[in-house]
């Protein structure tokens, strides 16, 4: 009987313990899937080899998690991954404190790029380019300058992302004088695309079932996409435009009100250390935001992976974070009606 209740006791313990143990976790807001995957393999574990506290995930899209965020009484997270441009919306918010840069000495090698505000910085960047099937496009289709997506010979081949046009509405801009503060200039042009589109993708996993089973064998594609699925072995080819190619900067904030700010801190100082960076390129072909990662020849060599400054400087089409988040919703409207209804 005695040993049944020490048993007993023991049970009871590890049980607080346990529910202690994960109170006291580090939460982090993220994408599901394998961004929280990513997260985890090559920052997360190493934050907790270092300091010994657990790190817990709470996922869900971009723009709910905002929502979720604004409606709290108290954070639900202590760091929160999401785009650079809404990262201005949690910014606008009060959602996020201010950062103690003294806390993250590897701020010192964060690129100019990833420098997105005093309050949320870069974590790893990409590039919305095309990518294409050559496989299936007709013979002689290269992609050596955007203009080239309005050949009419990809008439029914084209897909691009629903919930962000602001890629393909810059890039319009652009190519008729203009700029995403002028975006207007560029809308008979974008409307001259139409003919040429034939799904619009709502997510990663839709994105690559298009280009996968050829039905849209042309894509303006996120390159962390492109190359997972090359991986996979469908053929796909990812281009550079003469252009450059549209950047994306995915970001770290610190939630105002956490109770671990110390800790959230070290978090990030982890996550821009060039190893952990070295091995987020390695996982998902993305640039690194430090330039001291160490990143082999081969990944460096792929179109949309920056490792110099003149990459950075003249591969990027750069939209300016806090117009883009302004200019979010309208754009997204616009192209509903006039591109794809």
């Amino acid at each position: 009987m005695i040993k049944k209740l020490i048993g007993a006791g023991m049970l009871a313990g590890a049980a607080l313990t346990g529910t202690a143990h994960a109170q006291d976790a580090l939460v982090v807001s993220t994408w599901g899937g394998s961004f929280r995957d990513l997260i985890d393999e090559t920052i997360g574990k190493e934050f907790t080899r270092q300091t010994g506290v657990p790190v817990k995930y709470i996922t869900g899209g971009t723009i709910d998690r905002l929502n979720k965020a604004k409606l709290a009484t108290k954070p639900e997270s202590d760091i929160t991954f999401t785009t650079s441009h809404i990262g201005w919306l949690y910014v606008n918010g009060g959602l996020y404190e201010k950062l103690d840069l003294s806390k993250i000495p590897n701020y010192s090698h964060l690129v100019d790029r990833a420098k997105i505000s005093p309050y949320h910085i870069g974590s790893w960047a990409y590039v919305y380019t095309i990518g294409y099937r050559p496989d299936l496009v007709p013979a002689g289709i290269t992609f050596n300058s955007w203009n080239d997506l309005w050949n009419p010979a990809l008439k029914g081949k084209l897909s691009a992302p629903d919930f962000d046009p602001s890629h393909i509405i810059d890039v319009s801009a652009l190519l008729s004088g203009g700029d995403a503060s002028t975006w207007e200039k560029g809308q008979d042009k974008l409307k001259a695309l139409k003919p040429n589109f034939k799904a619009f993708y709502t997510n990663d996993a839709n994105s690559q079932q298009l280009i996968a089973a050829g039905e849209t064998p042309v894509q303006i594609v996120l390159s962390m996409n492109a190359y997972y699925m090359i991986g996979q072995g469908v053929p796909i080819k990812v281009a550079m435009p003469k252009e450059g190619a549209v950047l994306g900067v995915d970001t770290m904030g610190i939630m105002k009100g956490t109770a671990k700010s110390d800790l959230a801190h070290k978090f990030m100082n982890i996550a821009l250390s060039p190893d952990v960076q070295a091995k987020i390129v390695a996982a998902k072909k993305a640039s690194p935001v430090i330039d001291d990662a160490k990143v082999s020849p081969e990944d460096a060599a792929l179109p949309g992976v920056f490792t110099t400054k003149q990459q950075w400087d003249t591969q990027a089409i750069v939209i300016d974070d806090k117009l883009r988040a302004e200019k979010t919703a309208e754009w997204r409207k616009w192209f509903t009606e006039n591109i794809m209804n």
